[in-house]
Protein backbone atom coordinates (compact mmCIF):
# COMPACT_ATOMS: atom_id res chain seq x y z
CA UNK A 1 0.00 0.00 0.00
CA UNK A 2 2.88 2.41 0.77
CA UNK A 3 5.50 2.99 -1.60
CA UNK A 4 8.46 3.40 0.28
CA UNK A 5 12.04 3.86 -0.69
CA UNK A 6 13.57 0.60 0.12
CA UNK A 7 17.62 1.22 -1.11
CA UNK A 8 19.89 0.91 0.94
CA UNK A 9 21.63 4.74 1.37
CA UNK A 10 25.46 4.64 1.80
CA UNK A 11 26.52 6.84 5.05
CA UNK A 12 29.97 6.83 3.66
CA UNK A 13 32.31 8.99 6.49
CA UNK A 14 35.95 9.74 5.75
CA UNK A 15 37.98 10.49 8.67
CA UNK A 16 40.16 13.40 7.92
CA UNK A 17 43.70 12.69 9.14
CA UNK A 18 44.69 14.73 12.25
CA UNK A 19 47.13 17.89 11.06
CA UNK A 20 49.30 20.17 13.44
CA UNK A 21 47.45 23.72 12.21
CA UNK A 22 43.85 21.55 13.07
CA UNK A 23 45.28 20.62 16.55
CA UNK A 24 46.82 24.13 17.45
CA UNK A 25 43.34 25.93 16.02
CA UNK A 26 41.47 23.28 18.34
CA UNK A 27 43.76 23.91 21.37
CA UNK A 28 43.19 27.94 20.63
CA UNK A 29 38.94 27.16 20.27
CA UNK A 30 39.21 25.58 23.61
CA UNK A 31 41.48 27.64 25.36
CA UNK A 32 39.36 30.06 24.76
CA UNK A 33 36.31 28.72 25.89
CA UNK A 34 38.17 27.99 29.09
CA UNK A 35 39.39 31.53 29.77
CA UNK A 36 35.69 32.23 29.15
CA UNK A 37 34.16 29.92 31.14
CA UNK A 38 37.09 30.46 33.93
CA UNK A 39 35.96 33.98 34.05
CA UNK A 40 32.47 33.51 34.19
CA UNK A 41 32.93 31.55 37.06
CA UNK A 42 35.39 34.31 38.93
CA UNK A 43 31.75 36.46 37.80
CA UNK A 44 29.70 33.98 39.74
CA UNK A 45 31.85 33.48 42.96
CA UNK A 46 32.40 37.25 43.18
CA UNK A 47 28.60 37.92 42.91
CA UNK A 48 28.12 34.82 45.37
CA UNK A 49 30.42 36.23 48.09
CA UNK A 50 28.98 40.00 47.78
CA UNK A 51 25.58 38.75 48.11
CA UNK A 52 25.48 37.11 52.17
CA UNK A 53 22.59 34.83 52.99
CA UNK A 54 20.29 36.83 54.84
CA UNK A 55 17.89 34.15 56.88
CA UNK A 56 17.63 32.71 60.32
CA UNK A 57 16.47 29.32 58.89
CA UNK A 58 18.98 26.71 59.18
CA UNK A 59 17.52 24.75 56.08
CA UNK A 60 17.50 28.26 53.87
CA UNK A 61 21.14 28.73 55.03
CA UNK A 62 21.99 24.52 53.96
CA UNK A 63 20.39 24.58 50.80
CA UNK A 64 21.82 28.34 49.42
CA UNK A 65 25.46 27.32 50.77
CA UNK A 66 24.60 23.78 48.36
CA UNK A 67 22.95 25.26 45.55
CA UNK A 68 26.08 28.02 45.35
CA UNK A 69 28.75 25.20 45.40
CA UNK A 70 27.00 23.33 43.17
CA UNK A 71 27.07 26.16 40.66
CA UNK A 72 30.66 27.20 40.89
CA UNK A 73 31.89 23.85 40.75
CA UNK A 74 30.19 23.17 37.45
CA UNK A 75 31.26 25.72 36.03
CA UNK A 76 34.81 25.06 37.08
CA UNK A 77 34.51 21.36 36.21
CA UNK A 78 33.41 22.98 32.07
CA UNK A 79 36.82 25.20 33.04
CA UNK A 80 39.00 22.07 33.93
CA UNK A 81 37.55 20.36 30.69
CA UNK A 82 38.49 22.47 28.23
CA UNK A 83 41.70 23.78 29.45
CA UNK A 84 42.45 19.92 29.86
CA UNK A 85 41.35 19.63 26.01
CA UNK A 86 43.55 22.26 24.80
CA UNK A 87 46.37 20.93 26.70
CA UNK A 88 46.15 17.75 25.04
CA UNK A 89 45.40 19.51 21.27
CA UNK A 90 48.78 21.21 21.82
CA UNK A 91 50.38 18.35 23.01
CA UNK A 92 49.20 16.18 19.85
CA UNK A 93 50.55 19.15 17.64
CA UNK A 94 53.56 19.09 18.97
CA UNK A 95 53.92 14.82 18.29
CA UNK A 96 52.48 15.42 14.79
CA UNK A 97 55.50 17.75 13.96
CA UNK A 98 58.04 15.61 15.89
CA UNK A 99 56.59 12.53 13.61
CA UNK A 100 56.42 14.55 10.44
CA UNK A 101 60.10 15.86 10.84
CA UNK A 102 61.53 12.66 11.90
CA UNK A 103 59.50 10.92 9.17
CA UNK A 104 61.11 13.22 6.40
CA UNK A 105 64.45 13.20 7.69
CA UNK A 106 64.24 9.36 7.80
CA UNK A 107 62.78 8.57 4.25
CA UNK A 108 65.78 10.86 2.45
Amino acid sequence: MTDQNTTPTANTTTQVPPTPLRCVTGALISGGLGYALYSLMIAIATTFAKKPIHSDNQLVVNLTSAVRTLVVGIVALGTGIFGIVAIGLFALAIQLLFQNLTKSKSGK
